[in-house]
């Protein structure tokens, strides 16, 4: 029985008290996201007795010794990490983790909204943020037979995604688009999503919807107790899709989600064909989203991706760029040049 112990917590550019870290959770199969900022540790007698760390605003990598299981310090554990979270003004929590362990955070405050299957299941430190959401989402919503949505990541904004919008609004009485939120390699969320509002602004049957904790990132999916990437990918995809066709979807009458063909990555061609699986599927719970698939804009023969554009502006190639990207991103790009920041960061890790 452990009576004694002391919390303290750790940045991860602490590496002496980092790596003994790690070295823990590698006792219980786990490991460390690279988006883990900070940790709460516990310890007794100079020896790590748990941890638990934070991620934006997701909760990753929680261990208890076996020993305390069933003391009630779970509680005690949970308790120091939120309260670090709230310090950092993140008071909307998740964590994902395995069903069986639904008592064990319920008992701590957290409450189950998504499942992939018995596989793992999406909890937050509310019984009402998701409802809220929802009611404040409906009030965007449009009349009309046919309601189309497309969710983008959009980085940046090139020709194929503004083919994408056009060609789904031009066939939907309105069409709803999510900006996903994720602040990963490349441009700034706030980059991303004015590109999107310059680059339609000619389309009369739109709603922008600005980032949702529950348009789930892959960027901050986890994977520290998930070891096979092919599962990664499965409970990603059915997590996110599981939140948009039993939410979002019902309170905006969603019937159709427009997405681009994916002839060259597998992860989006693999997310694509679970999400015609999952989305339309008959069942009792949620209405049937049609899913839309529109073959990707080329030019000169050859798929227009926001990966090219990227890599012709790290190499400068201005000239190029006209035949990816639409005037308005285009125009962006040299009215704010903060995005250079990223470039050059990468250029120098290269």
């Amino acid at each position: 029985m452990i009576d004694t112990y002391s919390f303290s917590r750790v940045s991860r550019n602490q590496y002496d008290k980092f790596g003994a870290i790690t070295e823990f959770l590698a006792g219980y199969g786990l490991g460390v996201d690279a988006d883990v900022e900070r940790f709460v540790v516990a310890k007794s007698q100079d020896q790590i007795i748990a941890c638990g760390g934070l991620a934006g605003n997701i909760l990753k990598s929680i261990a208890i010794d076996p020993v305390l299981h069933g003391s009630g310090f779970s509680l005690r554990l949970m308790t120091e990490l939120t309260a670090m979270a709230y310090e950092m003004d993140r008071f909307e929590l998740f964590l994902f983790t395995k069903p069986e362990n639904i008592k064990l955070f319920r008992n701590s405050g957290f409450y189950p909204i998504a499942y992939a299957d018995d596989k793992l299941v999406l909890m937050e430190n509310s019984q009402t943020n998701l409802s809220n959401f929802i009611n404040e989402l409906k009030k965007d919503k449009k009349t009309g037979k046919k309601i189309g949505s497309i969710v983008m990541n959009a980085n940046p904004f090139t020709l194929g995604h503004q083919y994408l919008v056009e060609v789904a609004a031009a066939q939907c009485d309105w069409l709803h688009v999510f900006i996903v939120s994720e602040e990963g390699c490349g441009f700034s969320y706030t980059d991303r999503f004015n590109m999107i509002v310059m680059g339609t602004e000619n389309i009369t049957n739109i709603t922008l919807h600005k980032s949702s904790n529950y348009i789930i990132s892959k960027a901050t999916f986890p994977t520290y107790f998930i070891k096979d990437k092919c599962l990664i990918d499965y409970c990603h995809t059915a997590i996110d899709l599981n939140l948009f066709r039993h939410h979002i979807a019902p309170a905006l009458g969603i019937t159709h989600r427009f997405v681009g063909s994916e002839p060259e990555c597998m992860v989006t061609n693999y997310y694509n064909q679970q999400m015609k699986y999952r989305l339309t599927v008959e069942e009792l719970t949620s209405p049937v989203v049609n899913v839309v698939e529109v073959a990707r804009k080329c030019t000169s023969g050859q798929p227009i991706s926001a990966s090219t554009v990227r890599g012709l502006l790290k190499k400068g190639e201005w000239e190029l760029l006209s035949y990816f990207l639409p005037i308005t991103s285009i125009d962006y790009l040299h009215q704010h040049p903060t995005w250079f920041a990223w470039r050059n960061e990468e250029i120098a890790a290269a």
